[in-house]
């Protein structure tokens, strides 16, 4: 969703990878930056196709999980410690009620039950490569990846192999995080897209059978 440059700064006492203190101090409130093996990747202003499908999404998602109760939704300015030298900002992501201790005033402490990125032309291959090995690695257990360019969404769910695509059933893509979430993938690109109450009241109806 996001363009993006990436950046190294050291520390300003010594050389080498960007920590998530040096991270935290360089970056400023409310700028939309990833810290990804020691690279800053920061953020250039929204377009406003991506910016519309982020608030219809993020829309959707919050209604449904707090329906539900199922959780915590943030969104583009949340980080995820994951180490000292990761600290993704996913553009949506959900924290399962479970795992709420997770949550500090300042940023998340460990990974995010479902991570979403909208792919923008300048974060390709951040979002399908470093991404996904990213939320891999630190065990995120779904990740989608949204890509209106190419009219695609990618639904990755960790498995004891890794990440494996799980593919459309009926033209519908289901969550195994939230319980009865589902999405038709060309809802996201679609234009005009469908009002989200209208969406909402499908996906709260049940998955199409």
């Amino acid at each position: 969703m996001i363009q993006t440059k990436a950046i190294r700064v050291p520390s300003r006492n010594r050389s080498g990878p960007v920590t998530f203190d040096d991270f935290c101090s360089l970056v400023a409130d409310g700028q939309k930056a990833d810290l990804i093996n020691g690279v800053i990747y920061m953020a250039s202003p929204d377009n406003t196709d991506a910016g519309d499908l982020f608030v219809w999404l993020i829309t959707i998602l919050y209604d449904y999980c707090e329906l539900h109760d199922l959780g915590k939704v943030y969104g583009s300015r949340i980080a995820f410690k994951l180490d000292e030298k990761n600290s993704p900002e996913p553009d949506i992501a959900v924290v399962l009620k479970d795992h709420l201790e997770r949550v500090e005033r300042g940023h998340v402490l460990g990974p995010a039950d479902l991570a979403i990125e909208i792919v923008s032309p300048e974060s390709v291959e951040r979002d399908y490569e470093k991404k996904r090995n990213l939320y891999e690695k630190f065990a995120f257990p779904e990740y989608w990846i949204i890509d209106e360019e190419l009219q695609r969404v990618t639904l990755l769910r960790l498995g004891r192999k890794g990440y494996a695509e799980v593919r459309p059933r009926k033209g519908v893509l289901a969550s195994k995080v939230l319980p009865g979430f589902w999405l038709r993938p060309e809802w996201t690109w679609q234009q005009p897209r469908r009002r989200k109450a209208d969406v909402l009241a499908d996906i709260l109806a049940g998955v199409p059978r």
